[in-house]
């Protein structure tokens, strides 16, 4: 069975198989990893076609450099990242940069963890949260 994964460098659609996602694969354009064990920064175009498009959850913190919560956040979504290996990807999304977000996402407060997969919102967290809690609320928006 294939997985669509978007490209979180350059946005290009790949399909890889699923049993290749542990193995390093890479973009069929820029050559990139599609699967990173640390979150990676995001354009707001880029996210839109990701949330759509991508088989896997994609878990999103939405931040900003000027929020001390989010600061603090940071580390911990990280060690959530390489907790969770290829059974999820994280991103970041620096609400500054993209405005626009805001009103896209009804973002009511930062930090804010909104999980994506296959065209629909699987979830959303607000404010500082554990590694571990992070995971676990990956997994289980994951199932629903």
């Amino acid at each position: 069975m294939s997985i669509k994964l978007t490209c979180l460098t350059c946005g290009q659609g790949n399909r890889i198989p699923e049993d290749r996602l542990g193995g390093g694969a890479k973009c069929g354009t820029c050559g990139d990893r599609l699967m990173k064990d640390k979150p990676v920064e995001i354009s707001l175009d880029i996210l839109k076609k990701a949330e759509r498009l991508d088989d896997l959850p994609l878990v999103v913190d939405f931040w900003a450099s000027w929020c001390g919560p989010c600061r603090m956040m940071g580390p911990e979504f990280a060690k959530a990242a390489s907790a969770l290996g290829n059974r999820a990807r994280f991103a970041k999304l620096d609400t500054e940069a993209y405005p626009e977000t805001g009103s896209r996402y009804s973002i009511r407060g930062i930090p804010l963890l909104i999980a994506f997969r296959s065209g629909r919102e699987l979830g959303r967290r607000t404010g500082v949260t554990p590694a571990g809690e992070i995971a676990d609320w990956v997994g289980a928006s994951a199932r629903a």
